[in-house]
């Protein structure tokens, strides 16, 4: 029986902001990089979840399923680590954010209406806000540190002040904060170098760092809430703990290691006793307030944040890197991903089934073993995980070879998937981690090419390729290449011409006859780093940032070719069905119908760093994306070059059709997909 996906509006089962329509709708893949989480004091179920691409989620039940409450700020560079329910009205909400990388911009963000809408704070913007809480004792109090120092609001956020000195030399980059839980003018606040307390709500603050290593970034402070002279402190050095207040403190044996930083320290509020730290190496937990450790997790989960559910201590929740949000219901000892909704994803790179459109491929950016490449069987409305094999790497780009094999090209070489295991081209089938020496770039002889194990350094690779120009002339006969074996490159596109693969490479262009299986150098082309590749019949355009060569032969022979003359920087390269080039940089789109002699501009002042131009046989229209203020994608119709807007609502990578809808790739947020209220035989589930 054959059952078909209605995209109707009202089936898609994403919530999306009041008042903030979004055209086309996020389809996952589920996960990403979730960095906090906080839930309403009223109700422990209703959780928010900030990530690090400027979403705020929330959950109904208790962190199982999320939905899209809003983009703060409107932005897709701000990371949502602190989010705060006011405990006397919470349907108010505040959200610390900051743009990474150490840039002094963010700000706090209020909500009056559980998330729906927001507004800056006005005495904060710009401001890079690292940490934020509220004053156990009077909700009225907020406290935030930024990396200019500590501010607090004694009017629910209202209003800020500075409390530490302007011009003190130490008192800034704070990344924790902590207030006692009976005396609100008590605040401890770590910053990038050592932690300090103050006891008068900042009119005076005292350096608290005896006992701690010198140089710490102190990441969290936890003060118990019924012995408030106890504190916790974990830093870059390790977990301290001080039963005086912070007058002086003493380190935690077990953890961290060198390499193992805790970010986050989280008491069970039913047992203060037990204490987790969420670390850069995994999850570790304490029953005895701090004697004994032991991990619960893999050493491989960047844990972010900690949520224990208060009506329920079983019910831990983690914010994690990469992996999104993991649940346990046993207290930590054992965990599950918790991502229905949750999809902050950079998508890279994408391929559609010949045989099947229903089934579709798309590959990841950064997220290692949780990323690589996730397959659809339903028109890329839900997917599965299959990176076996792929060892974590970044994927760039992805292609369907005659044979029906998929390629992916990574950051580290070229794999083929084979019975759902991804394997190492030219390695005679083995896994990645069993792959050969990095790539042979010169046609020397064996003999010598077996002591070159190393990869290139830059000079030589420079050498090279300045060898190589010399030798090529404006046309060249094929000439037989020897095989590479272990080539290392990445890979940053493929291109199909009859039974002949050629993939662009930061190491040359090339080729393959047998569907992927063994790869040689295209030796008729410079060795250089070729980003972009695209074929059409016999047909096939290559490109450098900088340079364009074209074959009409099937790539037997190649010529030079210019670009325009106004292009800078190539950004973008596709070739249609006609044998037009289309070639985009950061200013316009051009398009060349006689083989890149002469081109011609395309009249769109909108139509700005491009960062995407793709074919639509079907549609026989080239598809556009852009890096562009807006959230706009464009569809140029051949051959009357009448140019269609389509407001997204999202910013994009790329575009591509399956079936009667268009699919696109978010730059931070995963999939989206035009609505179409349709019913589509492409996205048929047997």
């Amino acid at each position: 029986m054959r059952r078909y996906y209605l995209l109707w509006v009202s089936i898609l089962g994403l919530a999306c902001p009041a008042g903030h329509a979004i055209p086309w709708f996020p389809f996952g893949p589920d996960g990403g990089s979730a960095r906090s989480l906080t839930a309403d004091p009223k109700d422990s179920k209703h959780i928010y979840l900030g990530a690090a691409n400027g979403w705020v989620y929330q959950s109904r039940d208790g962190g199982r399923k999320w939905e899209r409450l809003a983009r703060i700020g409107n932005r897709d560079d701000l990371v949502i680590d602190n989010i705060e329910v006011d405990p006397a009205d919470t349907k108010r909400l505040l959200v610390g954010a900051y743009v990474p990388e150490g840039k002094s911009d963010g700000g706090i963000f209020i909500s009056e209406d559980r998330g729906a809408n927001w507004v800056s704070q006005p005495e904060m913007a710009g401001q890079s806000v690292r940490s934020l809480t509220v004053a156990p004792s009077n909700p009225r109090i907020f406290v935030a540190g930024t990396l200019e120092g500590v501010f607090r609001s004694n009017d629910s956020g209202a209003h800020w002040e500075r409390i530490s000195p302007k011009d003190n030399a130490e008192i800034h980059e704070v990344e924790s904060l902590a207030i006692d839980p009976i005396d609100p003018d008590i605040i401890y606040a770590g910053t990038w170098h050592l932690p300090w307390k103050t006891v008068d709500g900042g009119a005076n603050w005292k350096s608290i760092k005896q006992g701690i290593i010198e140089d710490s970034d102190v990441f969290s402070i936890l003060v118990d809430p019924k012995h408030s002279n106890v504190v916790y402190l974990s830093a870059c050095s390790g977990i301290y703990k001080s039963d005086d207040a912070g007058e002086k403190f003493l380190k935690v044996q077990g953890i961290p290691t060198t390499a193992r930083r805790t970010r986050v320290l989280m008491q069970d509020p039913a047992n203060l006793d037990t204490v987790f730290a969420g670390t850069t190496e995994g999850l570790y937990r304490t029953f005895d307030a701090g004697a004994f450790w032991m991990q619960t997790t893999g050493s491989g989960l960047i844990v972010n944040d900690v949520y224990v559910d208060p009506a329920n201590p079983k019910h831990v929740l983690l914010a994690t890197d990469r992996s999104g949000v993991m649940a346990s219901d046993d207290g930590g000892d054992s965990f599950l991903p918790s991502n229905k909704g949750f999809s902050a994803r950079y998508i890279t790179a994408f391929a559609q089934d010949v045989q099947h459109p229903s089934t579709v491929y798309v590959g990841l950016l950064n997220d290692k073993g949780s990323g690589g490449v996730f397959v659809s069987h339903t028109g890329a409305l839900s997917w599965t995980h299959i990176s076996e094999g792929l060892d974590g790497q970044d994927v760039f780009s992805l292609a369907q070879v005659p044979d029906g094999t998929i390629l992916a090209g990574t950051e580290h070489g070229i794999y083929r998937l084979e019975a759902s295991v991804w394997q190492r081209a030219g390695d005679g089938g083995k896994p990645a981690a069993a792959a050969a020496p990095p790539v042979e770039t010169s046609a020397a002889p064996a003999s010598s090419r077996a002591k070159t194990m190393r990869k290139p350094t830059a000079r030589t690779m420079a050498r090279r390729r300045q060898a190589a120009k010399t030798r090529v002339a404006t046309s060249h006969s094929p000439t037989a290449s020897p095989a590479l074996k272990g080539f290392d490159g990445s890979v940053y596109g493929f291109a199909v011409v009859s039974d002949m693969l050629f993939a662009a490479s930061s190491q040359g262009m090339l080729r393959s006859p047998s569907s992927g299986t063994a790869w040689s150098l295209v030796r008729a082309l410079p060795i250089d780093d070729w980003r972009f590749v695209a074929s059409s019949k016999t047909t096939i355009v290559a490109a450098t940032l900088k340079a364009l060569q074209i074959s009409t032969d099937a790539g037997d022979t190649w010529q030079a070719a210019s670009l325009p003359d106004k292009v800078t920087q190539v950004s973008a390269l596709a070739l249609d069905g006609r044998g037009t080039v289309w070639i985009a940089d950061r200013d316009a789109v051009y398009f060349s119908a006689d083989g890149a002699r002469n081109w011609q501009q395309l009249d769109d002042p909108y139509m700005r760093n491009v960062n995407s131009l793709y074919f639509d046989a079907q549609g026989d229209r080239v598809l556009v994306t852009t890096n562009g203020p807006g959230t706009k994608a464009f569809a140029v119709q051949i051959p009357s070059m009448e140019i269609t807007t389509m407001d997204t609502g999202w910013n994009l990578r790329f575009v591509r059709p399956v079936g009667d809808y268009l699919v696109g790739a978010t730059l931070f947020d995963g999939i989206v997909v035009q609505p179409r209220m349709v019913d589509s035989p492409l996205i048929a589930v047997h």
